[in-house]
């Protein structure tokens, strides 16, 4: 069903047939209570008519509607009041009407209650009440009086031509504002599927200009340029990524071309091809250590972690350990500074190579003589590690962008530039961060942090 066929169904085929129901429902209603206003007018009527009909000289019946001032004013409305003699005989009416001079009338018995009926003369339909009187002679009487039923009839049909009339004028409204509404959405939602459709087609750019009305429709639209501009932005980091990691591996795999071609072009002595297959060696492992870098980088964008809560020091500890071999090479002491316990909700693996890396990146750095310190604070709800340094620093220029893949600073010397876009990444996926912090001396601090509750977006699994 289409969205103009189910809004002119629902919101005005449905609610017009609902009036129209109640208009109905409440017309009978409406007719029933006049009824009842009539039959209570005649019985008032009977009552005043029967309480003072034999109170005229002699005892004799009379009519005091006959006698009223107001007798002209009333006679176009009020009932037709006749009063029969024991013998069935009429003996008085108001007004005086000769063609009912013929009809007998035999009052009712004396335990008969008052008699309601709807009869019709003619065309016309009447209400009439029969009820009987009793003189002070004891004689029964029976006292009938007739209204016309016309102006019911005609109040009703005015109630209900108004009433249908008014429901068909709504109809017609609800259906003009449905058929507004729905060539409305129609529009809204053709820009959106057009957006849809550039997406599927991988077109990320050209998304419809947002409009003033600020309703699900436009915030659906806003959601989905909100993501368009991000896919964006992801595929052109990758395609930069893509390229800058096809340059990093081109430099190693021509220098090892090269090295071979050398040593195969003509005959060298076993001190020659020992340095070339040495320097083959050196950029076999950089080529290693990139193809890691760059597996882990891939491997943090997939699926969810397992996460549970642990001991941060003893991380810190282990890091520290792999670490303290290449430090004593190069004459540099690693130290930890961390509460014990230092509980938190974290993925064991990959904090452990971000921590690897920042040491890494600290050790091409630092002096020999000099120490690195492996810290870990608490702060509210964070846990800070960072990694110390008292080496030649970052300058600030460049603090936010060694976190991009394959940014190195042009004294960093050898490296793949992705370290510490990984610990970027591994802050991130926990919903931390990793920056520069501003330090007083030589040096640089590389920072982290993890929430103490872990990633918002995996489960936690409490050992």
């Amino acid at each position: 069903m289409k969205l103009a066929t189910r809004l002119w169904l629902l919101g005005a085929a449905v609610p017009v047939v609902g009036v129209v129901l109640a208009l109905v429902l409440a017309g009978q209603l409406y007719e029933i209570w006049l009824a009842r206003v009539v039959d209570q007018a005649l019985l008032s009527q009977a009552a005043t008519e029967a309480v003072s009909l034999f109170d005229g000289p002699g005892g004799e019946p009379h009519l005091h509607l006959e006698h009223s001032p107001l007798t002209d004013v009333v006679r176009a409305f009020a009932p037709v009041a006749e009063v029969y003699g024991p013998d069935g005989r009429r003996v008085l009416s108001f007004p005086s009407t000769e063609s009912a001079a013929l009809e007998r009338l035999v009052p009712p018995a004396e335990d008969a209650p008052p008699r309601l009926e709807t009869v019709r003369e003619g065309d016309v339909p009447m209400r009439r009440l029969t009820v009987r009187v009793v003189s002070p002679a004891g004689v029964p009487h029976l006292l009938r009086l007739s209204t016309s039923l016309a102006w019911h009839e005609a109040a009703v049909r005015a109630f209900q031509g108004t009433t249908l009339g008014m429901a068909a004028l709504l109809g017609l409204v609800f259906f003009g504002l449905q058929t507004w509404q729905a060539r409305w959405l129609e529009r809204r939602l053709k820009e959106l599927r057009g957006l849809i459709a550039r997406l599927r087609e991988g077109v990320l750019s050209g998304a419809p200009s947002e409009g003033a009305t600020r309703d699900e429709v436009a915030e659906v639209e806003s959601a989905l340029r909100e993501a368009a501009g991000r896919l964006g932005a992801a595929r052109e980091a990758q395609e930069q990524l893509i390229a800058r990691a096809a340059h990093e591996l081109r430099t190693p795999l021509a220098l090892m071309r090269t090295h071979l071609d050398l040593a195969l072009w003509k005959e060298r002595d076993a001190a020659e091809l020992r340095a070339s297959l040495e320097e083959t060696r050196r950029e076999v492992e950089r080529l290693s250590t990139l193809a890691g870098n760059l597996l882990d980088l891939a491997s943090f964008g997939r699926g969810t972690w397992e996460v549970a809560r642990g001991d941060l020091g003893v991380v810190l500890e282990d890091a520290s350990a792999a670490a303290r071999a290449q430090a004593e090479e190069q004459g540099v002491w690693v130290t930890v500074a961390a509460p014990r316990p230092a509980m938190c909700a974290f993925h064991v693996s990959s904090v452990r190579q971000a921590l690897d890396n920042l040491l890494a990146n600290a050790l091409r750095f630092a002096p020999r003589g000099t120490e690195i310190t492996l810290r870990a604070e608490r702060r509210e709800s964070l846990w800070r590690v960072s990694v110390r340094d008292v080496g030649p620093g970052i300058p600030a220029a460049h603090r936010e962008k060694v976190f991009t893949p394959f940014y190195r600073l042009e004294s960093s010397g050898p490296g793949t530039g992705l370290g510490l876009a990984v610990v970027e990444e591994v802050a991130r996926r926990h919903g931390g961060r990793a920056y520069v912090a501003e330090t007083q001396g030589p040096g640089a601090e590389l920072v982290m942090e993890l929430p103490d509750a872990g990633p918002a977006a995996v489960s936690l699994h409490h050992p």
